[in-house]
């Protein structure tokens, strides 16, 4: 079995640290757990690893946010992976910090990395795992806040929560979705 694990956030040193590269910090301790590293290919990072004889093909887009569609659609195909096996990881401001949620589909909730995937790929019906960044911002400035740095209050919980994600995606490749939405949402 062949899964794409998709993390988003944006390329280079100015954005490692912000919220909306959640993704990609799941993704790097994902792949540091089986000692291995990313490496450049077409549109993204990309890693593979193996978890209990599954093979996990791990993205990170180099696309930026907004464009995160193409990359996903062309490592879908290339891959050859089902959209039931491909798990997108983002960042979400309408969940308190440290919340996960997967869910098997649903909207773009005004993401604009989920925006362009749903618009690229023609569906909605791809499942997502949804890490909350809180949402501590006023009117306008939602764009600001999540290309703004985690705070040292968020470091606090961040690999715990981040540990929590990892176990998701183990989930997610085992037992499957809907057991893995029963033992950890809202955990």
């Amino acid at each position: 079995m062949k899964y794409l694990i998709i993390g988003l956030g944006n390329p280079g040193a100015k954005y490692e640290n912000t919220r909306h590269n959640i993704g990609f910090k799941v993704l790097d301790k994902l792949a540091s757990l089986s000692n291995i590293s990313f490496t450049a290919d077409k549109l993204a990072d990309i890693a593979d690893i193996k978890f209990k004889g599954r093979k996990l093909i791990l993205i990170k887009p180099t696309t930026f946010m907004n464009l995160s569609g193409k990359a996903v659609n062309y490592w879908l195909q290339q891959s050859k992976v089902s959209i039931d096996n491909l798990l997108v990881i983002t960042d979400d401001i309408s969940l308190p910090f440290g919340v996960l949620r997967l869910r098997k589909k649903g909207s773009n909730g005004g993401h604009n990395g989920l925006k362009d995937i749903q618009n690229v790929i023609n569906s909605v019906k791809y499942p997502r795992l949804r890490f909350g960044v809180g949402n501590d911002f006023l009117r306008g400035r939602q764009v600001d806040y999540v290309l703004d740095n985690f705070t040292d209050k968020d470091y606090t919980t961040m690999d715990e929560r981040i540990d929590l994600a990892v176990k998701m995606i183990h989930g997610f490749t085992t037992i499957g979705i809907g057991r893995t939405m029963s033992d950890f949402n809202g955990k």
